[in-house]
């Protein structure tokens, strides 16, 4: 009998099977995760406590590094725990609420990185309408549209999954419970939802990406007419973590879930979701803080304070 109820765990995939391996696993992931949380943690200091920073580029700024912190938290603590203790399992429950939170901060960054698109666009284009158009209302407002779309994305991808009734095991062949892992355990017919889970999926990350593209190619254009080399590089340094961001994040995981099945491996989505789900989070306030004097001020102000 096919019954979802009878599931009381599932099993994640297995790194390594020696124990040495395992370690070097905790290790790494210990090490991206510490890292993330300090990146972040100094970014979303800096601008609540530098009066400079309150602009709307860096209150966008602070809800990414916050979503970043929840969307690593959601799968690397978990993921440390069993490689530490050499266990491969996780709950029902925690399983259904990993589904939900990952896909909760991931559409938010996505729909908040298109927000920053925007910020941008009107900040280079048209700079006279800056402070009208990006008032501290207008910024609320599209920080909680961009939460808020990925609290409703996450629930519609989330309640469609656990509906299907599961009876081919409980073995998941990834590191956290990802909507593709259930749905090869269903022993429905899960093709039609399958395809509405993708659809909605690609549609929201393609229209995000050509809404990012179409903006930067208005503000290279408006680049272009900027007389001073000096306004140029200052525009360009603005941008370029940015697109650096969008790219890292939506290259990657349009290509995790839209490659053709034939190229489908578990260790192929393994590297993916890794590079998506736990590199980003490490990386972006690196990125962001490269070429950001402003930021770098402000976060070494922070520094020479606690340390002193």
């Amino acid at each position: 009998m096919c019954n979802s109820s009878s599931i009381t765990e599932f099993l994640l995939l297995a790194f390594a099977d020696t124990r040495e391996l395992q370690l070097l696993q905790f290790w790494l992931f210990l090490g991206i995760y510490l890292a993330a949380l300090l990146g972040n943690g100094l970014i979303i200091t800096a601008v609540a406590c530098d009066h400079r920073l309150h602009t709307p580029m860096y209150f966008f700024l602070l809800n990414l590094a916050l979503l970043d912190l929840g969307g690593i938290s959601t799968s690397v603590p978990k993921a440390m725990d069993n490689f530490l203790w050499g266990k491969r399992t996780i709950s029902y429950a925690g399983c259904a609420a990993q589904i939900f939170l990952v896909f909760f901060f991931y559409s938010s960054e996505i729909s908040l990185l298109t927000v920053m698109a925007y910020d941008r666009y009107i900040a280079i284009c048209k700079p006279l309408h800056y402070g009208t158009l990006l008032s501290s209302r207008a910024c609320a407002t599209m920080a909680a549209a961009a939460w808020g779309s990925g609290f409703l994305h996450a629930v519609l991808h989330t309640a469609n999954t656990l509906s299907l009734p599961l009876g081919r095991g409980n073995a998941l062949d990834q590191f956290l419970c990802e909507i593709p892992q259930i749905l090869k355990l269903s022993c429905s017919d899960s093709y039609l939802r399958e395809v509405r889970i993708t659809t909605v999926s690609a549609f929201l990350v393609c229209g995000c990406f050509v809404f990012v593209a179409l903006s930067y190619v208005q503000i290279f254009r408006a680049m272009l007419r900027i007389p001073s080399q000096q306004g140029r590089h200052k525009a360009f340094s603005t941008c370029l973590p940015h697109l650096a961001v969008v790219s890292l994040n939506v290259r990657t995981v349009m290509f995790a879930h839209l490659k053709p099945p034939s190229i489908s491996s578990p260790s192929l989505d393994l590297v993916l979701a890794f590079l998506y789900l736990v590199v980003p989070p490490a990386l972006n306030p690196l990125i962001y803080s490269m070429r950001n004097q402003e930021l770098k001020d402000a976060v070494w102000k922070i520094k020479t304070v606690y340390i002193s």
